[in-house]
């Protein structure tokens, strides 16, 4: 056995180590071959963002080629368009910088004269004279000591200009475009023939990689196309909704070139979070640069915030709910990665390609981690995030983490669903000797801190059950409707008014944790319970518990195993409390199977009631049957008659039979 898990071992380590191989040559890839894959990667997002488009022409019941070829045409003469507007801008804008340099040196000589004389500015003045002056010696310094002595004569500097041929000139002008226009028309053909293609690209895509797996492959490329050319044509939308805006308002401000800020600015917002302060940076500066007052540059300022409030708050969630399958932090991490690699164009496109990297480690097992590092969905489940809090004592995100979920749930589904699954956690590992005592002990102690934390939320429920009694409505699944339009909890609750129920825990801290959660769920329905530990359970002390008047006594274990202590338990409860029920609840994770025959289980252990879930357990120790009359069963003792454990002495005859 021992051979077979170090096998085991083994062949993780050489898989993991060979996906870590395969990205570290990947990386090297991409970097050195960036002169090629870059305009690959522009030519393949394009064709993502093209496809929906091209499938509308094509349902316009346009011919292939024409669809094809026209949005194609469409796509780049509104970006050809485009630039020659913002070069056209940019050389404006370039021409009138040296208007604005008056009203610059004025206000900083205005902030100059407002400050103290130990102001920043004017410390910052000295500075930068001081290191001027330091600068100015040296330089006269060097000059005296290169200077010629007295009768030589000082070399005069001769430049030879030769006039240039106009074959010259043009390959000057014409070598600059070569690259750019090259590389454009190299992406405008892959375009074309990936649109025109992309039925064969994507049957030969799941031949080579993916023929096993028909289904799962063709959900990635769905997927992936889905994902980037969605959030490619919402941004670009989202953008113009920004972009246009903004370029009306600096006009109306009078902000120059203001068409060249707000085309700038729908540039600038496809790179995340930096995007849009880049592109308020110099229309800020401009207008500090233009009005001799500081109410432009207010004015300005308010315009930028206004807009991407609205953009981001509103426009985006209307159009597609601001998702793209990242986390934030992995967006930004992106940006880096993909500007370190690319340069500017791999910072622009850094949020798409990282949404293929997601999509791709979502479908293909070797590449999991990718969607674990970079995608947005927890990687933990609800029970497992509470469990690692308790361990962590994070008890203020535990309690932050249940009451955002029981923003839509109820506390006993969240009880049920989270809490009663992170102890079953917590059991396995103190079963399996995982946990010391004193781990133990600070698990079960959150816990307690986290549902005591929960009371205001079980008073609010508790009142509002009483409203819809009172109302006429008899069940959560009721007002549960009325309020968020669907029937998410569907289970009719007794009225516990004018029950009360006792709840203990079975055999260890967590059974007592689970006990405490039980006797707040069964408050909720309006009967008075309480939770009481296992340790009172030993006969020296069990007397003593508060067993009068109670309706039913609920016990409860998360072990199984534990159930060897419960028939003791439950016989002299019985004894104790005769007019109560006496239940038991074997705790079990949502959706799992039963371990025991119900019916069976409660004979043997001469119990009431059997539950394995939290609505079960409170349907049960709420309800109005009576207590099973047959009483239980004496005991034989331990003591036997003297004749029938004595030996026959040598003195005594013994008959024959």
């Amino acid at each position: 056995m021992a051979k077979l898990n170090h096998m085991i071992s083994s062949s993780y380590m050489t898989a993991r180590l060979a996906t870590v191989a395969t990205v570290i040559a990947a990386i090297v890839v991409l970097y050195e071959a960036k002169e090629l894959l870059l305009p690959l990667a522009i030519a393949v997002l394009l064709t993502f963002a093209l496809a929906p488009i091209v499938s509308f022409l094509r349902k316009m019941k346009l011919p292939r080629l024409a669809a094809v070829i026209g949005a194609v045409a469409c796509a780049f003469a509104v970006i050809s368009i485009f630039s020659l507007i913002l070069a056209a801008q940019v050389s404006q804008v370039a021409q009138d910088i040296p208007k604005y340099q008056y009203n610059i040196v004025e206000k900083i000589r205005i902030l100059k004269e407002t400050g103290s004389e130990d102001g920043i500015i004017s410390r910052l003045g000295r500075v930068f004279e001081r290191v001027n002056t330091e600068i100015n010696e040296s330089a006269s310094t060097a000059a005296k000591a290169n200077a010629p002595s007295e009768g030589e004569q000082t070399p005069l500097l001769v430049q030879i200009f030769s006039p240039q041929r106009p074959i010259e000139t043009l390959r000057n002008i014409i070598e600059p475009l070569i690259g750019p226009l090259a590389t454009t028309g190299l992406v405008i053909v892959i375009v074309i023939f990936m649109l025109l293609e992309r039925e064969e690209l994507r049957d030969r895509f799941i031949r080579l990689v993916g023929y096993s797996d028909l289904h799962r492959t063709t959900q990635a490329l769905q997927d992936a196309g889905s994902r980037v050319g969605k959030y490619l044509l919402m941004q670009l939308v989202v953008n113009i909704t920004f972009g246009v805006p903004l370029a009306a308002g600096l006009w109306l401000l009078g902000i120059p070139n203001a068409l060249l800020w707000g085309m700038l600015a729908i540039v600038f917002r496809f790179v995340p979070y930096i995007g849009p302060v880049i592109a308020a940076v110099i229309p800020l500066f401009l207008a500090f640069a233009v009005a001799p007052d500081w109410s432009l540059l207010i004015w300005t300022a308010g315009l930028f915030i206004l807009l991407e409030l609205l953009s981001n708050n509103v426009v985006e969630p209307w159009l597609y709910g601001s998702r793209t399958g990242l986390s934030p932090l992995a967006i930004i991490v992106a940006a880096v990665f993909w500007a370190w690699l690319w340069g500017p164009i791999g910072l622009v496109l850094s949020t798409p390609l990282t949404v293929c990297l997601v999509v791709l480690g979502r479908h293909v097992p070797q590449f999991e981690f990718l969607q674990i590092l970079l995608g947005d969905e927890p990687v933990l489940d609800p029970y497992e995030r509470l469990y690692q809090r308790l361990l962590a004592d994070d008890l203020d995100e535990a309690t932050d983490n249940a009451e955002q979920m029981l923003e839509e749930k109820y506390l006993i589904e969240y009880h049920a669903a989270v809490s009663i699954p992170a102890l079953l956690l917590g059991e396995q590992d103190r079963a399996r000797g995982a946990l010391t005592k004193s781990q133990l002990a600070d698990l079960a102690e959150n816990a307690r801190e986290v549902v005591a934390n929960l009371n205001e939320i079980a008073t609010e429920e508790e009142e509002d059950q009483q409203d819809h009694q009172e109302e006429g409505k008899d069940s959560k699944a009721a007002s549960k409707t009325d309020e968020e339009g669907e029937d998410e909890f569907d289970i009719d609750l007794p009225d516990g008014s004018g029950k009360s129920v006792l709840c203990i825990g079975g055999h260890s801290e967590l059974d007592d944790v689970a006990a405490v959660i039980l006797a707040q769920v069964i408050s909720i329905e309006g009967a008075e319970c309480e939770a009481v530990g296992h340790r009172d359970l030993v006969a020296a002390r069990m007397r003593s518990l508060p067993l009068e008047g109670r309706n039913s006594i609920v016990l409860g274990f998360l072990n199984p195993d534990s159930l060897k202590y419960s028939r003791f338990a439950v016989r002299r409860l019985r004894r104790l409390a005769p007019h109560a029920r006496i239940g038991l609840v074997l705790w079990t994770s949502p959706g799992s199977e039963q371990p025991f025959d119900e019916k069976d289980l409660a004979d043997r252990l001469e119990a009431d009631f059997i539950a394995f879930s939290l609505v079960d357990c409170v349907v049960a120790a709420l309800s109005d049957e009576k207590p099973r009359q047959d009483k239980p069963k004496r005991q034989r003792s331990i003591r036997r008659s003297r004749s029938a454990t004595s030996v026959p002495s040598k003195a005594e005859p013994v008959t024959e039979a």
